[in-house]
């Protein structure tokens, strides 16, 4: 009977300590999100099971509707690992190589320029492209998308610096990953995550955002206004940039991008072989702490096992993913506020969850 007695006992002394954990991180969220402000949806996944899955504040100001799992926020730069993992897919099919020059698919951009940068290079932040905000003539755009990245850069006859030798993030890198994978699928971008991403994991009401979509139950994006002391809407109509495609155009959920990371551990859409390259270390960022870029990620290989993360920010969204691979662990949290530090949230988070482990690199840190 004793080995019995004891396996009891430790079941329950576990149980009330992951209970311990779970009100701590409850009570955290709960004093910086107000039931009432644009606020927050919280999942953390260990082992397969869901550890805690709460929603904080108002997906809507004005209507004052909850946020819940399955309100859509837009996820900002997070879309870059489906950007990454549909190139990586492509690949795999010998539709493209990562070794391709962009020249290949664009012969419209400026030769000496296009030549120079690999389709590996505009994966892992280090082409040096020039950032295509300071050459878009934003007077009478609206909604500036993808093709609008390209044009505004076709003619740009100056890299920041020879592809391959520097990091540098760049949202431009990743609109035209957007271009290039419609280009050899003959989908739009759009319509190639849907088939072969979206459906596939089950993510059923997630999408990319343009003019004619309708979003199914989504937040709005609010900025903080110091100076008229409230929130102000801030989304697509407000930002020109809001609406290209590759670099963070996708709008999800809770729910749903837990059945990305589903599909991601458990090798349900990709093979192990391109999931393993998306997140390890493709650019070394910083050698000495073995800070680096994957694919569509920031890699930290400092410790093991391995950190795989990102932020995102998009008008009034902020998200964070920030996940330990081989335990099967993730922390999500989607935002429709700008003015809380996400990346200190979830940091506040692992310290309650993992107390004795390293915490992750600021990405302000290896960006800047």
């Amino acid at each position: 009977m004793k080995p019995t007695i004891f396996s009891i006992l430790f079941i329950m002394l576990s149980t009330a300590a992951e209970c311990q954990t779970i009100q701590r991180i409850d009570s955290l969220l709960t004093t910086i999100y107000s039931n009432s402000k644009p606020g927050a949806s919280v999942a953390i996944v260990e082992d397969d099971k869901t550890l805690f899955k709460k929603s904080f504040g108002v997906s809507n100001i004005e209507t004052g509707e909850k946020i819940s799992s399955s309100t859509n926020f837009n996820i900002c730069s997070l879309t870059k690992q489906f950007t990454a993992l549909s190139i990586l897919q492509l690949a795999e099919k010998n539709k493209l190589s990562l070794t391709d020059k962009l020249s290949h698919f664009f012969p419209e951009i400026n030769k000496n320029m296009a030549d120079a940068i690999t389709v590996k290079d505009l994966l892992t932040h280090s082409s040096g492209i020039p950032d295509h905000y300071d050459y878009t003539d934003t007077k009478n755009m609206r909604h500036a998308h993808d093709s609008d990245v390209l044009n505004a850069i076709k003619n740009a006859d100056t890299l920041y610096f020879k592809p391959g030798s520097k990091f540098q993030y760049s949202n431009t890198a990743f609109c035209l990953l957007a271009l290039i994978i419609e280009k050899t699928s003959g989908l739009n971008y759009s319509d190639y995550l849907k088939r072969n991403i979206f459906q596939p994991a089950g993510m059923k009401h997630t999408t990319v955002w343009n003019e004619q979509t309708k979003i199914f139950s989504p937040a709005i994006g609010y900025s903080w206004d110091s100076a008229q002391n409230k929130f102000i809407q801030s989304g697509p109509d407000e930002h020109v940039f809001f609406s290209t495609e590759g670099d963070g155009g996708i709008y999800t959920s809770v729910d749903d991008y837990l059945k990305w990371f589903a599909a991601l551990q458990n090798d349900k859409i990709f093979s192990r072989k391109i999931i393993n390259e998306a997140r390890s270390i493709e650019f070394t960022i910083d050698a000495e702490k073995k800070l680096g870029y994957g694919y569509g990620w920031f890699i930290d290989e400092s410790t093991t096992p391995k950190k795989v993360y990102h932020s995102g920010s998009n008008g009034g969204f902020r998200t964070f993913s920030f996940t330990i691979p081989k335990e099967n662990f993730l922390i999500v949290i989607f935002s429709n506020r700008d003015d809380i530090d996400i990346e200190e949230v979830v940091l506040k988070m692992i310290q309650i969850l993992k107390p004795t482990d390293k915490p992750f690199t600021k990405i302000e840190v290896l960006t800047s």
